[in-house]
């Protein structure tokens, strides 16, 4: 046995549970081809559960606030002069393009506060306030102020400095059978390809993106349009890049971009912030996320094996990071993991 844990899986979810689990004391090493190569090069770095809140799944909302108040210490340990993060904490506004969109903002908004969520109803002059580069027709919105957001690229450039610092190998190398690998514990956090890997019900849900570069401060919070019962939202940057998106798909592992999801994206973000046709289109790119049945992660032991999953994250992948590393490394060290990870248990889809 040459480590304690291997890690199946070089995304921010798999990262972050080799950096925390090596900073306990555990030999561990990266096992992944591509590292930081897969959905975490295409999320838009969202931390808002809060505004994504639906209402059929208050235990993935329970778990994403847990996971954002880890989000602080998190940015914290990981932002220094030569791994600087683009972690912002000034909310998500969420806008409504018509007044039928307005009506289903509040609805949302009355559940929100029967969760006790904070969340401030707000005008369309108050969102333009806000935010000048909105259209005139916003008719109102909510304000999320808890949310936040950052750039997964830089915080995955700071976790692989972070395993460098620590020793911590990266295998390029794309692991075929979970089970011939040896190790202790095998975590494994392969995103849209875990399924194929172990047998837990993992699928891929493909997300079509787009980055537009402008001046800093085009924006100064994330945006999420409603327009005609679609969501279209705008991350800014702290360099002035904005991304945009996204599509979702069941496409399986097809990861092309195409003029119709383009246009989509660009259709409804305009009726949002006209502005940003004037941008320049600075890349497209489409992602897979990994999604389960029930839209909860996968986190804890898979039943019958040595293999801890970290997977199933859907679109939650970098909100979750912290929680998930968290869960992980408990398990790993003989500690509980939770009341709030009893919901992620691999084996509620055990036959």
């Amino acid at each position: 046995m040459t480590h304690d844990v291997i890690v199946v899986g070089g995304g921010i979810i798999g990262l972050s549970v080799a950096w925390r689990a090596a900073a306990a004391g555990l030999s561990v090493a990266v096992m992944d081809a591509h590292t930081g190569g897969g959905a975490s090069h295409a999320a838009a770095g969202m931390l808002a559960p809060v505004s994504e809140v639906t209402y059929t799944e208050e235990p993935l909302l329970r778990i994403g606030l847990a996971s954002l108040d880890l989000w602080g210490e998190f940015a914290a340990e990981l932002d220094d002069p030569a791994t600087p993060l683009d972690f912002g904490t000034s909310g998500t506004l969420e806008v409504a393009a018509s007044a039928d969109d307005l009506a289903v903002l509040d609805d949302l908004a009355r559940f929100q506060d029967k969760l006790g969520l904070p969340v401030e109803r707000l005008t369309g002059r108050e969102c333009r306030r806000l935010e000048p580069m909105l259209a005139p027709g916003i008719t109102g919105g909510l304000l999320c102020a808890r949310d936040a957001w950052v750039d997964p690229r830089r915080v995955v450039t700071a976790l692989r400095v972070r395993l460098r610092r620590l020793g911590v190998p990266l295998i390029e190398e794309r692991a075929e059978r979970v089970e011939d690998i040896d190790a202790g514990a095998v975590v494994l956090a392969a995103g849209s390809w875990s399924g194929g890997l172990a047998a837990l019900p993992v699928r891929p849900v493909k997300g079509q993106i787009l980055r537009l570069r402008g001046p800093k401060g085009f924006l100064g919070r994330t945006v999420r349009g409603l327009v005609r019962g679609s969501h279209a939202y705008l991350v800014p940057r702290g360099d002035g890049e904005l991304v945009l998106g996204a599509t979702q798909e069941e496409m399986g592992f097809d990861t092309t971009v195409t003029a119709g999801g383009v246009w989509e994206l660009l259709r409804d973000a305009r009726e949002v912030v006209p502005g940003i046709t004037e941008l320049e289109l600075a890349e497209t790119y489409a992602g897979l996320r990994p999604g389960t049945p029930d839209n909860l992660p996968l986190i804890g032991p898979v039943p019958g094996t040595r293999v801890i999953a970290a997977t199933g994250h859907g679109r939650n992948g970098v909100l979750l990071a912290p929680f998930t590393a968290e869960t992980v490394v408990r398990t790993l060290t003989g500690g509980e993991p939770g009341e709030l990870a009893a919901a992620c248990d691999p084996g509620r889809f055990a036959p």
